[in-house]
């Protein structure tokens, strides 16, 4: 009984998570606080990744969060921004009770969606909710 309900409650999240959110991947695994991914940040807003330091200066008027955050470089696809915040140490954050939403659902499957990588030494991971098996069915109907 118990493995019925563990069956038809894995079944509703994969649906909901396919059918609902439009999800493709569940992300496992947990953050091993080794601080890469405050290093090199991309920022997407309103549509689109920042890519000018005046659209930038804008958004620190915005949210405090973006105040945290300091160009590295300018990459061919967007600025790349690392965080003020980060013991570089201890490579833990300073402010991780109060971090940024955007901080707290690290990694997103849009970022991985886009061709981000997440370093082999993270402790997340992405894992396809429907098999390539799946994807073939449903194309080959």
């Amino acid at each position: 009984m118990i493995l019925k309900l563990v069956s038809l409650w894995e079944k509703l999240k994969k649906s909901f998570l396919l059918k609902i959110l439009k999800r493709k991947y569940r992300r496992t695994g947990k953050c091993k606080g080794c601080g890469r991914c405050c290093r090199e940040i991309f920022v997407k807003h309103a549509g689109g990744v920042i890519k000018e330091e005046k659209e930038y200066s804008r958004l620190k008027r915005l949210h405090p969060f973006y105040s945290y955050l300091k160009i590295r470089y300018k990459h061919e696809d967007g600025l790349v921004f690392e965080c003020t915040k980060l013991d570089k140490t201890t490579g833990k954050c300073t402010i991780y009770k109060n971090r940024a939403l955007l901080c707290k659902l690290y990694p997103q499957e849009e970022i991985f969606m886009l061709g981000g990588i997440i370093s082999e030494e993270c402790g997340y991971n992405f894992i396809p909710l429907e098999s390539f098996k799946e994807v073939l069915q449903k194309v080959m109907k």
